[in-house]
């Protein structure tokens, strides 16, 4: 499984790249804080599958980065994909490193 952490993912950002990033958490959790990532739930992302880039990284976190580590290897594993790149850390550690104006839980 590959990684980006929370600098990397901010470079891309600054820089305006071009890729996908997804948000595996709750709705409430997305409610609380959030990167502007599309979310797409754990629960409901095989049934979203159209919705993920196959042209493009797509970067996938989640709170402290297990969730989105278990939905990178499977998606990896059953559909072959492999653009998937993993938060390093989620979101409370972009909120750490990066934006401690950002609330967390």
């Amino acid at each position: 499984m590959k990684e980006i952490t929370v600098q990397e993912l901010k470079e891309k950002m600054d820089k305006q790249e071009d890729f996908q990033l997804i948000d595996v958490r709750e709705y409430y959790e997305y409610e609380i804080c959030n990167l502007n990532g599309e979310l797409i739930p754990m629960s409901s992302i095989l049934d979203q599958l159209d919705k993920i880039s196959k042209d493009k990284p797509v970067i996938v976190h989640c709170k402290s980065g297990g969730r989105s580590g278990v939905i990178v290897m499977e998606l990896e594993r059953r559909f072959g994909m492999n653009n998937l790149y993993n938060l390093k850390g989620g979101i409370l550690a972009y909120a750490r490193e990066i934006d401690p104006s950002l609330a967390t839980y």
